[in-house]
């Protein structure tokens, strides 16, 4: 096709992502793509991860300003674009028995109602392919799951004139798809490659933890080789502070074990409007070709 092809990333907070699916935007962003992330909320529940900084009374009362300027950087790294959907950050409820979700909080917003903010983004921006996350939200974050429903709600609706006639002119995106990045043969093939290099491996819990869960294997249709921007995901990541520890599990694998035992990010093609034969390596598969 001769026009700009143009993926749209749905992501629930500020650092979501730089650590799903940011070495594909920046691959792509590399071959000219147009690439625009859709932040959901801004943060402003989220804790301090980072041990260097908690503590810190300035973070602490200004945590939605900080997390803000952090997306600012990691955006500008992944040479992304990037809008905020404006809902309120819904915090990751813990305890027995878990405590209510917050009045007024993203996870508790109409879906239909809430689905026309990304409507009106998906007519302005005009996708051919969005990401997003599963039904489960990658991992049972409120949030996390909210942004499923949404993206879900938004693909369908985007496309149909009777949808959301108030959100601008109808537009249909081609292909969903569900970031899988954090999916067992992957982090089993790293895990693999530290043990037998004589290195701990910072995997050890998690698949014991899948394997006690029984997590069910993800149905991983597409693989996008990515590897030479591994580099600029981690700086992405490292760019939101508050969240990342730079001597966290995040960065135990070398980079060289990375880029040579998995050097692709993976996902789940849940909707297409074209077609395309699976396995792929490309998000655009079926659309560069028409």
């Amino acid at each position: 096709m001769t026009e700009q092809l143009r993926l749209m990333a749905v992501h629930a907070h500020p650092d979501d992502e730089s650590s799903k699916g940011a070495a594909t935007m920046a691959r792509y962003v590399s071959e000219g793509v147009d690439v625009l992330v859709a932040t959901c909320t801004g943060g402003e529940r989220g804790d301090i991860l980072n041990p260097r900084l908690q503590g810190d009374p300035y973070i602490e009362e200004h945590i939605h300003e900080v997390r803000a300027k952090e997306m600012a950087e990691a955006r500008e790294i992944l040479g992304v674009r990037q809008e905020w959907l404006g809902f309120v950050d819904s915090g990751l409820p813990e305890g027995d028995p878990t405590p209510p979700l917050p009045d007024g909080c993203f996870a508790l917003e109409d879906v239909d109602v809430a689905a026309e903010r990304l409507v009106r983004l998906i007519r302005t921006f005009r996708p051919h392919v969005i990401t997003t996350y599963d039904e489960n939200g990658g991992y049972p974050h409120p949030d996390h799951i909210m942004t499923h429903k949404l993206s879900v709600a938004a693909f369908e609706a985007a496309g149909d004139p009777e949808r959301y006639p108030d959100a601008g002119e109808p537009w249909q995106p081609l292909k969903l798809y569900y970031n899988q990045g954090f999916n067992r043969p992957r982090t089993l093939a790293l895990h693999n490659a530290m043990v037998a290099r004589g290195m701990d491996s910072p995997y050890a819990e998690w698949l014991e933890r899948w394997d006690e869960m029984k997590v069910p294997e993800r149905h991983l249709t597409t693989r996008v080789p990515c590897a030479d921007f591994f580099p600029v995901r981690d700086k992405a990541l490292i760019a939101h502070a508050t969240q990342i520890d730079p001597d966290g599990g995040w960065f135990k694998v070398p980079m060289e074990i990375q880029q040579k035992v998995w050097p692709t990010e993976d996902y789940e093609l849940a909707r297409s409007h074209v077609d395309t034969s699976l396995p792929e390596s490309d998000l655009f598969a079926g659309i560069r070709e028409n």
